[in-house]
């Protein structure tokens, strides 16, 4: 994997999704929000297989699915779903590479991670991926050959890109902690060992010789379990914080690590001044004794989380925030 820090990453960005079901609209709001570090936009709206859970699956080399009414299960060959899943990817790549003809920089790619594909994938039986080790090492492999491919073909349509491959890992904290439910509701799936979890999220960060993210809205998340998996960005929801996690954050910042710091609420919400937004990051870094003068190289400014449930209005709202925001931090590091 190559050198993170070998090219800027650009000061904020998004996380994902986005409300509505137009492409180029939703190319043309992210491209214009973010000049200097767009996004592959997600459309959830438009139903399943735009949802990410949906548009990973579709990414899957020699694994299908189909949507039961419990959500995506394990099919024998590729049916309606995946070929909607394909359909709305290539529609969602056809406006991105529109949007950014000349474009040269950073850009954003997400996948659903190995581990929250593995809780949400039903195998034939009803029962999640997660509960059988060979069905998730094929997941796994699954996975990691069709992102290879998916990199390559955003590479071809925007050849001056700089590929950020950020991996959505929700569910990554319940995995470790043994608290996914199983079909029934009434137990757990066993707890993952920490070992086989970072293994597995190895084997799909080195498809990408570029930087690496893992993005989760959830509480407590496993900072460094990711940096030592390799991830060159670790992007959560900052008002999630533990006391905890902000030292492993101190730790990650002084090893290199970029903080995709969520601090733009993903609802509908009255928006603060910019500099209101960051005040917490700032804080952070002085009560880690950090150098300010490193905020605007460490940290991208994001939304919380995705923004599928906001209105339109304000999902572009949040996104210039973001930048207003990210303006903010590094203008005025103190």
């Amino acid at each position: 994997m190559s050198d993170t820090n070998t090219f800027p990453w650009g000061p904020a960005t998004g996380v994902g999704s986005l409300p509505g079901g137009d492409a180029r609209e939703s190319a043309k709001t992210v491209t214009g929000s973010f000049e200097d570090f767009p996004f592959l936009a997600e459309l959830p709206a438009r139903g399943p297989g735009a949802d990410m859970i949906g548009r990973s699956i579709g990414l899957l080399v020699e694994m299908y699915a189909h949507v039961e009414p419990s959500g995506w299960r394990v099919s024998d060959r590729p049916g309606r779903d995946t070929r909607r899943a394909h359909s709305w990817l290539r529609e969602d790549l056809d406006a991105l590479e529109e949007f950014t003809q000349g474009y040269e920089g950073p850009l954003k790619v997400q996948a659903v991670g190995p581990w929250t594909l593995a809780a949400a994938l039903e195998l034939r039986g009803g029962e999640a991926a997660l509960g059988d080790p060979g069905a998730c090492r094929d997941l796994t492999g699954s996975l990691a050959e069709g992102l290879r491919g998916h990199l390559a073909d955003v590479r071809r349509r925007v050849p001056g890109a700089r590929i950020v491959l950020q991996l959505d890992e929700p569910s990554l904290t319940a995995v470790l902690r043994g608290s996914v439910r199983t079909a029934s509701g009434y137990r757990t799936y066993r707890a993952v060992d920490r070992q086989v979890v970072e293994s597995g999220l190895r084997d799909v960060f080195a498809v990408h010789d570029g930087p690496v993210v893992v993005h989760s809205c959830a509480p407590d998340v496993p900072f460094a379990l990711l940096r030592r998996a390799g991830a060159a960005g670790i992007s959560f929801d900052f008002s999630l914080l533990t006391e905890r996690e902000e030292e492993a954050i101190g730790e990650a910042v002084e090893g290199g690590t970029r903080i995709l710091a969520g601090v733009v609420p993903s609802t509908d919400a009255a928006l603060s001044d910019p500099g209101g937004s960051v005040m917490g990051v700032r804080t952070l870094w002085r009560r880690l004794g950090l150098n300010p003068g490193t905020l605007a190289e460490s940290v991208v400014v994001t939304p919380s989380c995705g923004l599928a449930g906001a209105s339109p209005a304000y999902a572009r709202a949040a996104l210039a925030h973001c930048v207003r925001a990210a303006r903010s931090l590094a203008d005025n590091p103190e």
